[in-house]
């Protein structure tokens, strides 16, 4: 028998897992251990506030790969445009080329 780790709410029960991939402006290979790592602290700082968690973080050359939960209650289009705008910005900032 497999126990899954369900959420609960007042009147529901649930377990929502997403997985997000973000690829880079035309595909250019800039993304490092260093850049990932940034871009993940930023995820972990701005998810919180949408009920959202990392579950899992994988990069690439050109693209992330971004495991989490969240609940129904969650406003993802709002969470992935707010991280979109807040890890382009800080990247830009501190890894200038």
């Amino acid at each position: 028998m497999i126990i899954m780790d369900l959420d609960t709410n007042n009147h529901s029960v649930f377990l929502l897992h997403y997985h997000l991939v973000l690829v880079i402006k035309y595909r250019r290979e800039v993304i490092n251990a260093d850049i990932s790592n940034r871009l993940k602290e930023i995820f972990e700082k701005i998810s919180p506030k949408y009920n959202i968690s990392i579950e899992e973080w994988e990069h690439d050359n050109n693209h992330v790969h971004v495991l989490f939960k969240a609940q129904p209650n969650s406003e993802l289009s709002k969470f992935i445009n707010a991280y979109k705008s807040a890890s382009s910005r800080l990247i830009k900032k501190n890894f200038q080329r």
